[in-house]
């Protein structure tokens, strides 16, 4: 089978030994002639891939100790509700947000109703074709929110601010893409199917000693410390997500870590955006100061040329370009699983179309 260059926003390309692997568990585990989805999730086999799963995300972001590492279930969106929940005051309960984008924007009406949110930086204005500077954060409030990556807009965090309270950030598109110090941050959260694996889990590293200070009685299942408590597994968790999750990092791993992969995305971030640059027939929309690595959205000069330029991407094996509807054009999703020839394939499309218009 010849495999598509799939640039698609989510869920994300996977490594091909990867799914290899994740397929024959589906059939057989550990030659045990039992399915990855059949067996136990308290089995000594499933056991072993979330200790291993929890192993690598410590190993390959170098996590601190005093640090718990979770994989739950609800995607970023119950997140945006259990980190108020969890970390704002019951009484007088104040946050900070950035409003960089839908997610955001989403994560702030959830706080919403647990206290007052303060949104400090807006890029709502634009668009939000750029990331929100120079913003004051407020001493008093129980924490501040940031998105570190904008997959629909094509935004991207570069330096974090210096914060007075807690730091909590959404990393669900760029989390494993580039090397991050994690004893900066109190708690990061980041949907799987963006850089780990399939949809369905959702990973939690979060600093043990800045819970259960806000005086809330917390339902069980949004209560962090359930889960800590729990390693992850308070309820049947999702293992097929959570097994090739395992595997995703296993192999980001194998071939170098955190490190390897931040200067390959690098090099195709820097050979994606140098053709829109150079070639007349596009342009960027994203400021290009906070240009994302992870998701490049770029237009067409003349929007007439749109047919010819979907059927040429489209003949070269090209999938999920399509840009997002509250923005249009194009976006390239270039995830950590992404080969290099993929970028090449598409800059290879965008000069074929300047040579036709000539």
């Amino acid at each position: 089978m010849s495999k598509k260059h799939n640039f698609s926003a989510g869920p994300c390309i996977l490594p091909l030994d990867v799914l290899k692997k994740a397929s024959e568990a589906v059939l057989n585990f550990n030659n045990d002639n039992l399915s990855l989805i059949e067996i136990s999730h308290r089995s000594k086999p499933f056991v072993e891939v979330m200790e291993k799963a929890v192993g690598l995300v410590k190993e390959l972001l170098e996590v601190p100790k005093g640090y718990s590492v979770l994989f739950l279930q609800g995607g970023a969106s119950l997140e945006f509700l259990m980190v108020p929940l969890n970390l704002m005051k019951e009484k007088g309960g104040k946050a900070a947000y950035t409003n960089t984008g839908v997610w955001a924007k989403k994560s702030i009406t959830e706080a919403k109703n647990s206290g007052e949110v303060f949104v400090v930086g807006d890029s709502s204005d634009k668009n939000y074709n750029y990331i929100p500077k120079g913003y004051n954060i407020p001493e008093d409030v129980d924490y501040f929110h940031c998105t570190s990556n904008n997959t629909i807009f094509g935004t991207q965090i570069k330096k974090f601010p210096k914060v007075p309270s807690l730091m909590v950030c959404d990393m669900s598109s760029d989390i494993f893409s580039r090397k991050i110090e994690v004893s900066k941050f109190d708690l990061i959260y980041a949907g799987a199917q963006k850089n780990m694996g399939p949809a369905g889990t959702t990973l939690v590293i979060i600093k043990d000693e800045i819970l259960g200070n806000t005086g809330r009685n917390i339902p069980t299942m949004l209560n962090y410390n359930t889960h800590i408590s729990k390693n992850s597994m308070f309820n049947t968790p999702p293992v097929f997500a959570i097994y090739v999750s395992m595997l995703t990092l296993q192999w980001l791993k194998d071939h170098g870590g955190v490190e390897w992969i931040e200067e390959l995305n690098n090099q195709k971030a820097e050979l994606l955006y140098n053709e829109i640059d150079r070639n007349p027939l596009f342009k960027g929309i994203a400021e290009k100061e906070d240009r994302s690595n992870m998701n490049v959205t770029f237009t067409l000069t003349d929007s007439s040329k749109e047919h010819l330029f979907n059927q040429l991407w489209e003949n070269a094996g090209i999938s999920g370009l399509k840009g997002h509807r509250s923005v249009g054009g194009y976006r390239a999703s270039m995830y950590n699983a992404l080969r290099l020839e993929s970028v090449n394939a598409l800059v290879n499309v965008m000069k074929n179309l300047e040579k036709k218009l000539r």
